[in-house]
């Protein structure tokens, strides 16, 4: 791991050290669907369960109970 890595709290990357490799990986806890990745929103997103999964600290928080439920109007691409 490189040397920013050692800064993060153990088994955890930091967001800005996520490679392509870790995001291909990443998925729905729910639907094991792929992510995607809204760098500017700060979350990940859920098609299929329209749900909002939010980056707290650079740190992917990947639980159902703290995702954002998304509107019917709003759209994703």
């Amino acid at each position: 791991m490189g040397d920013s890595a050692t800064s993060s709290p153990p088994g955890f990357l930091r967001l800005p050290d996520m490679d392509e490799k870790l995001l291909d990986i990443l998925v729905c806890p729910i639907c094991k669907g792929p992510l995607l990745y809204r760098k500017a929103a700060g979350e990940f997103i859920c098609k299929p369960c329209r749900l909002g999964y939010p980056i707290q600290d650079g740190i992917p928080v990947m639980l159902e109970e703290d995702a954002r439920k998304l509107p019917p109007e709003e759209e994703i691409q």
